[in-house]
């Protein structure tokens, strides 16, 4: 056997340069190199850095790595000074590859922060380093005599590890005078030789016949392996066995047990005897791979599964068999089993984390990259199609970046609050039937973010707070709560800015920063403030901090603090009250009314009057709600001319608070017009339980009316007598009363003026007053009354002058500044006066009550 050999260390290097050179450019996101096998270590392959535009600065830093299986040999390995790659130990193709064809290694680089992914594809080249050799150096073929010529005698074929041209290319026999040979060419493309008789054979002239077989291979330089064959002339066994066809095709799943049947063959010999007794047995072509896998029945012909079939490694076993019959001078015949191998889905698709980015932040963007993983099944077609998924209701996806990688992503914004931890299940499926699954789940912690503003436990809060409450006594809490976690879920509250009837909010309550307890810093007067409202402010520790705000609203409750305060009718200097009622009343009539109020609200101001003491107590009552005094039965001739009665006014508190007043009705023939102490009452709308002054006010303002209204009907009476006197009892009539600016002077300095009052229809008699006037001279009032008169209310008349349309002397008019002027109108209240919008219907009731209770009576 002769082998070539190589041209040393340097023609290797410059081989891998120029197969360097003859490089394809790398496409975009994929790199190709080409490198010849059998480089020492060390030697270039590729700079990765330029070709990738990495920064060589970056690498290590980026820990620039390539990923590969774990317990797979490293062959290539990254410089990380330089980004050169180049190779780490020894690649010998046939050892990597044993299957023919193109040899690649396939490399993921991966490189952090970012994190990138990059595919490289490493060609292995092969160089002629083995020269073909056969299975024996030599050997024996036995020729019958009987052998016609061109028969064809298959030799043992050469093997050469190499591929391409580099394996076997031809052969090639010493020159002989019987024999030639022609070169075959299998379907794999693989050459085998035939000896074809040339001459015929005679055993008697030459029984044995050496030649010399070389097989050549293609590749620069040449390398040859040579085999003897000794050609043995035997005596005629002129029949040869026959197969039935001589090729043969058969499948076979991969995962079937040894044992099996592959394939029965069939080869008859015409001949009897030993001659016609066929023995199977493998060729001397069969590689060793397929005698460790199959077995040959040597009797039956029977081809047995012997190892076990792997479909991944090959896919297809091309089996020779020869048969021969036990005669003498036996011939072998050959033919060909393909056993093609049926892929069974017997790998299940792995998975492997290449690389994880965890926590993630909760407002990371959608497309943020979490993880890449790499899927990898080692069966074929749909079997090894392998798909990827992720577990349903997660925000993330796959996304496939390369043929079996892929990244884990978020398609939308995390909420830590509403999940703190995601468990991601992946599910890598392939194609097969049944189908293999493999699950890996990958825990992926997410880091809180400020993204929550506190809120607070109610949209706004009401606090009740009695009146009269001890300064800083706690009032109320408020709460918030953040579903964020540690600094940005602490909160710290405060009181935002603000005034109360003028003063800074913050002399009214304040608050615990910490625990949100509200504290009231005054104590507080239910008449005087009846509610106000402050915003409380929740704020969290984070940056930039988020807040929230929340309305408390401050009711001030009532206490019956307040007596009620009588506002009608009111005594005269300290004085009873005093009214006149007419003997002649009827049951119901309405003497006047009771009237009063209370500074509280509620039950507090709801105000019952009764009788608490009276001369007779069946002949007045008091309505409880309304403070209306009525006459119970008709005035009998016994009945007291003067009752006195005492009125009890109590509110609805607890305790119950009261207040009295004492009346003095005196019982009268007939009702002069004078004001009674129940004379109307109109409390100013600023009358507010707040201010003890403006009753003080109002009651001396009343007081003070009273007292002048009462001196004018005295000195009305008194005028009016003395003109009686001095016309002799002559009565009222116009004619009579003189009112002319001309009058003399009475006694008493003073000028009078008449006023007529008309008696009620039915009555002759009237009783006339003449008052004498305390104004500008020339005027004279004069009060008439009917003797049945039921009213009691003074009238102010015009004063009496001379009809402007008949008067011609100027001289007898009155001057313009000598008129009195008496207003119909009921004075305005002082606006400054008014109460809190809260009280105004109160007393507005009240004013109506009162005026309807008057005016019913005046009706009466």
């Amino acid at each position: 056997m002769g082998a070539g050999t190589g041209s040393g260390r340097g023609q290797l290097f410059l081989r891998s340069l120029l197969f360097l050179l003859l490089a394809g450019p790398p496409a975009r996101g994929q790199l190709r190199y080409a490198v010849p096998e059998e480089l020492e270590h060390g030697a270039f392959v590729a700079n990765l850095g330029e070709d990738l535009g990495l920064d060589v600065s970056t690498l290590s830093a980026r820990r620039f790595r390539i990923v590969s299986r774990a317990g797979a040999r490293q062959h290539l390995e990254v410089n990380l000074e330089n980004g050169i790659l180049f190779v780490n130990e020894r690649i010998d193709r046939e050892e990597v590859c044993e299957a023919g064809g193109t040899c690649l290694l396939h490399l993921q680089l991966l490189v952090e922060s970012p994190l990138e992914l990059y595919r490289v594809e490493v060609e292995v080249l092969d160089i002629n380093d083995h020269a073909p050799t056969f299975p024996w150096q030599e050997y024996v073929l036995e020729v019958a005599e009987s052998a016609v010529l061109g028969a064809r005698f298959p030799l043992e074929s050469a093997q050469d590890p190499d591929v391409g041209t580099n394996s076997v290319h031809t052969y090639r026999l010493s020159p002989n005078g019987f024999f030639s040979l022609e070169v075959q060419t299998r379907s794999d493309a693989s050459k085998f030789a035939e000896l074809v008789l040339e001459r015929a054979l005679d055993r008697e002239q030459q029984r044995v016949h050496r030649v010399l077989l070389t097989a050549l291979d293609g590749g620069v330089p040449e390398r040859s392996g040579t085999a003897h064959i000794l050609v043995t002339v035997l005596d005629a066994n002129d029949n040869v066995p026959a197969f039935d066809q001589p090729s043969y095709g058969v499948s076979l799943p991969e995962d079937a047990p040894a044992g099996t049947l592959v394939i029965q063959l069939n080869a008859t010999d015409l001949d009897e005897g030993p001659n016609g007794e066929i023995e199977y047995s493998f060729s001397g072509h069969a590689p060793p791979r397929v005698r460790e896998l199959f077995h040959v029945e040597p009797r039956s012909g029977q081809v047995l599964l012997k190892g076990r079939l792997d479909y991944e490694r090959a896919s297809l076993h091309e089996l020779y068999v020869q048969a021969k019959d036990r005669g003498p001078s036996a011939v072998a015949v050959h033919c060909r089993v393909l056993v093609h191998l049926l892929d069974v889905n017997d790998n299940a698709p792995e998975v492997t984390l290449t690389s994880v980015s965890t926590p993630v932040l909760e407002d990371a963007p959608p497309g943020t990259v979490i993880a890449v993983i790499s899927v990898l099944d080692r069966d074929s077609g749909d079997n090894g199609r392998v798909s990827c998924e992720v577990s349903p209701n997660v925000p993330f996806e796959l996304r496939s970046s390369f043929r079996n990688y892929y990244t884990l992503v978020t398609t939308q914004a995390l909420d830590r609050e509403a999940v703190p931890e995601y468990n991601v299940s992946i599910t890598a499926r392939d194609m097969g039937s049944p189908a293999l699954l493999t699950r890996s789940t990958i825990t992926i912690p997410v880091s809180d973010v400020n993204d929550n503003a506190p809120r607070f436990l109610q949209p706004s809060y009401s606090v009740y707070v009695m009146e009269n409450n001890a300064p800083g006594a706690s009032i109320c809490s408020v709460s918030a709560l953040d579903p964020d976690c540690q600094q940005n879920a602490y909160l710290s509250y405060s009181i935002a800015d603000g005034h109360i009837h003028g003063m800074p909010v913050g002399t009214y309550v304040s608050i615990n920063s910490d625990s949100g307890h509200m504290y009231a810093l005054r104590s507080l007067d239910y008449e005087q403030i009846r509610s106000f409202q402050i915003q409380v402010q929740a704020q969290d520790a984070g940056f930039p901090p988020l807040s929230a705000n929340v309305t408390v609203h401050i009711f001030v409750l009532d206490q019956n603090d307040n007596a009620p305060v009588i506002v009608s009718p009111m005594p005269r200097n300290g004085s009873v009250a005093t009214e006149l009622v007419p003997r002649s009343a009827r049951p119901g009539y309405l003497v006047g009314t009771v009237s009063a109020v209370d500074a509280d609200a509620g039950l507090n101001s709801r105000l019952s009057y009764q009788l608490l003491q009276a001369t007779d107590f069946t002949l007045f009552s008091v309505a409880p709600d309304t403070g209306e005094l009525r006459t119970l039965r008709s005035f009998l001739e016994q009945d007291a001319s003067r009752q006195q009665l005492v009125v009890q006014v109590r509110d609805g508190g607890q305790p119950a608070l009261s207040a009295t007043v004492s009346l003095l009705l005196s019982v009268v023939e007939t009702m002069p017009q004078t004001l009674s102490d129940f004379s109307e009452f109109s409390l100013p709308p600023e009358v507010s339980s707040s201010s003890p002054l403006t009753l003080y006010l109002l009651v001396s303002l009343g007081s003070i009316s009273f007292t002048f209204l009462l001196a004018i009907l005295i000195l009305t009476a008194i005028r009016c007598r003395g003109e009686r006197r001095s016309r002799q009892g002559d009565g009222c009539s116009p004619p009579r009363c003189h009112c002319c600016p001309g009058s003399r002077p009475s006694p008493d300095g003073l000028k009078t003026s008449n006023v007529t009052a008309q008696p009620p229809v039915g009555t002759t008699a009237a009783t006339c007053l003449d008052v004498p006037a305390g104004g500008p001279p020339g005027y004279c009032y004069k009060v008439c009354l009917g003797p049945e008169s039921a009213q009691s209310d003074f009238m102010f008349l015009k004063p009496c002058s001379p009809r402007r349309n008949n008067e011609k002397d100027p001289g007898k008019r009155s001057r313009p500044e000598q008129h009195l002027q008496v207003s119909k109108e009921a004075k305005q209240p002082n606006t400054d006066w008014l109460p809190p919008g809260t009280q105004r219907p109160a007393l507005k009731r009240y004013q109506t009550q009162l005026w309807g209770n008057r005016g019913s009576r005046w009706k009466g």
